[in-house]
């Protein structure tokens, strides 16, 4: 089957020496060390309250980390022959097919470089004894920005992974040329599309600093395992939120395999999305989990604007939201006047003070500055705990949450907690 694809207008440009591709719609690019090339990023949403097959075992019985003596397929011949994943079902393409309705246009979730994400129903009738279930299946386009390397990878990680804030895999389709991955459905869509694509954004700043932590959970997971990884693409399209608003991490298609022993860092080809990626990263190729620490402190600026990371319909000085807003951040007078105005009256200004200078951290532009991805959950989990008590005790009247800034000055948070 062809994949829709959108007519898209690339903008030609020279960034210090590297050449890009700018999409105009979304600015999401595949950089490659030396090159940066265009790639669509669209995502679905899907939710799982069950799982068909051997999806209906708890997550106990999955893999908790990436075990040394687990055979992991290295090309798709490998995994043909020696699936490796007791966990994962194997879905023949006309199950696919089934579950799509043929894949039919209004069964579309999202679509991009890659292919396009289908809504899906698993039942009895494609799969005997199966329970009826919603899934989101990503069909690989064999023309588009991702091969059978980026599949594979997403299939090997997901398949030996399992954690509350990352996407769970449900099977695959890897039958003659075709390439389907079938996800849990996560049923309010991405970050994205609620933090900038809905009219009338509903996200309070209750629910901006769960899903920064659920994120944050998520990576720091990946990089606290025996051998660390590294996600690589980290931004709101890859967000994705279940009915209770609760966030995971999906589309793996770009981690890596993080440093080990005495080394400092992996070199290799610079991928990822520009806006989101960090700077010595784009620049030499020296991949640490700091770059992807760097990627979530684009996204809590994110979270804290209401902006995306780049935007050519503002001013020009503007256009980059991290060169803009970063030397804001520590002002407390500037950086109120700068958040998302949706959320007036919902924190207050001590709490929102300690979620700036946090991004602060995590945008330094040296990577040694930034904080580890522990510790940014250590206060993101405060930062709840002090604005619901806050809520609390407040809500008997009609107690403003602000402060006056100029009679209560904010300290930073303690940077000892992130040195």
């Amino acid at each position: 089957m062809k994949c829709r694809r959108k007519s898209r207008f690339r903008l030609r440009s020279i960034f210090m020496g590297i050449c890009f591709s700018i999409e105009q719609d979304h600015h999401q690019l595949s950089l490659e060390h030396h090159q940066l090339s265009s790639k669509g990023s669209h995502r679905q949403g899907h939710d799982s309250d069950q799982s068909p097959s051997k999806l209906n075992r708890p997550d106990s019985s999955r893999v908790q980390s990436l075990s040394p003596t687990l055979s992991v397929p290295r090309d798709v011949t490998d995994l043909r022959q020696n699936p490796g994943y007791t966990n994962v079902d194997i879905f023949t393409y006309e199950e696919m097919t089934l579950a799509t309705k043929h894949f039919r246009p209004d069964f579309i979730l999202g679509e991009g470089g890659f292919g396009v994400v289908y809504k899906g129903v698993i039942n009895g009738s494609i799969r005997p004894g199966c329970e009826t279930t919603y899934v989101a299946i990503k069909e690989l386009n064999p023309d588009g920005l991702q091969g059978d390397r980026e599949w594979l990878a997403e299939v090997n990680y997901l398949g030996q992974l399992s954690h509350t804030n990352l996407v769970k895999l449900i099977g695959y389709c890897c039958e003659d040329e075709h390439r389907l991955i079938v996800y849990e459905y996560m049923a309010s869509g991405s970050l994205e599309k609620h933090l900038f694509r809905r009219v009338g954004c509903t996200l309070t700043w209750s629910k901006r600093m769960k899903i920064a932590l659920d994120a944050a959970k998520g990576l720091a997971y990946l990089h606290g395992l025996e051998r660390s990884i590294i996600y690589r693409d980290f931004k709101t399209s890859n967000i994705l939120l279940d009915k209770d608003f609760n966030a995971k991490l999906s589309d793996f298609g770009l981690a890596k395999d993080g440093p080990m022993g005495d080394q400092t860092h992996v070199s290799t080809r610079v991928m990822g999305t520009y806006g989101y990626a960090a700077p010595e990263y784009v620049m030499t190729g020296h991949l640490t989990a700091r770059s992807d620490v760097y990627g979530f402190g684009v996204v809590l600026l994110e979270l804290l604007l209401g902006r995306r990371a780049l935007d050519k319909s503002r001013p020009s000085r503007e256009h980059n939201l991290v060169e803009w807003a970063r030397p804001l951040l520590n002002n407390n007078k500037k950086v109120l006047r700068i958040f998302d105005p949706r959320m007036d009256g919902q924190y207050t200004v001590r709490t929102a003070m300690k979620v700036a200078t946090l991004a602060y951290q995590c945008l330094s532009q040296n990577p040694k500055g930034r904080p580890l991805m522990n510790q940014v959950v250590e206060l993101l989990e405060t930062v709840q705990w002090t604005d619901d008590e806050a809520l609390f005790q407040n809500s008997g009247g009609a107690v403003t949450l602000y402060e006056d800034p100029r009679l209560s000055p904010c300290t930073q948070f303690e940077r000892k907690t992130l040195s």
